[in-house]
């Protein structure tokens, strides 16, 4: 992590892996220091709280639109003035087939850690003093689109500083708000206990067979066009 965004600060302890984040829990930011020069990791609650909010919401706004995110009262100034990366290693999106769910994992071909666009805000609820993000959305890529019609904003390595500096003007921004490139995205189906966010350990990341009849393209292949018998055995 500190290799990957040139941290030069932490957290005081370190932070545990996690495998099934769910609403309202705890996500690693990176964002630029309010006093120094560098980049910091923090702690934030998913679901953005603006700072003009005096109680949470009934339901978290835990992604922001990129279509409209710069005009958005709820975003507007974050987007402007408190944008960060969140750090990931993949992300989970479902398969419906009538009343059953089949979660899919969406990674980097190289298993790379990557970073979703972020906002973040922090309010003060009475004598709570909450900091928080949401995580920005856009139309799905090609490896995406059969099980969704978005999927997050992927920041490519090479504009984290550009993103992350202020001086970044908000048309700026916007124009890397894309899908990422879908030659280096794949998908694989994992265990449905993915299902419930009181599971969150390491097998819920691990590849899983699934019925033919519940594939998400024809019968014989997955979603990315791969043999099922081929992927099966790797």
């Amino acid at each position: 992590m500190v290799q990957l965004f040139g941290l030069t600060a932490l957290p005081q302890s370190n932070f545990p892996p996690r495998y099934n984040i769910a609403p309202t829990q705890e996500i690693a930011i990176v964002r630029p220091p309010r006093e120094n020069d560098g980049r910091e990791l923090v702690m934030a609650r998913w679901g953005l709280i603006p700072f003009f909010m005096k109680e949470k919401p009934d339901r978290p706004h835990i992604n922001a639109r990129a279509e409209t995110v710069e005009r958005q009262p709820l975003f507007r100034e974050a987007f402007a003035r408190r944008r960060c990366l969140i750090p990931a290693t993949g992300f989970y999106e479902w398969q419906h087939n009538g009343d059953r769910k089949q979660p899919w994992r969406f990674v980097r071909k190289d298993r790379d850690p990557f970073a979703f666009a972020g906002l973040w805000e922090t309010a003060r609820l009475g004598e709570e003093k909450i900091r928080s993000a949401a995580i920005i959305v856009t139309e799905a890529n090609a490896v995406v689109a059969p099980l969704h019609d978005r999927m997050p904003v992927i920041i490519p390595a090479e504009v984290y500083g550009r993103w992350l500096d202020p001086k970044t003007t908000v048309e700026e921004a916007k124009a890397m708000l894309r899908p990422f490139p879908p030659e280096f995205l794949e998908a694989y189906p994992v265990s449905k206990r993915v299902n419930s966010h009181v599971n969150d350990d390491e097998a819920l990341i691990e590849p899983v067979e699934i019925a033919l009849a519940e594939g998400a393209a024809a019968a014989d292949t997955d979603l990315l066009g791969t043999p099922i018998q081929t992927r099966r055995r790797r």
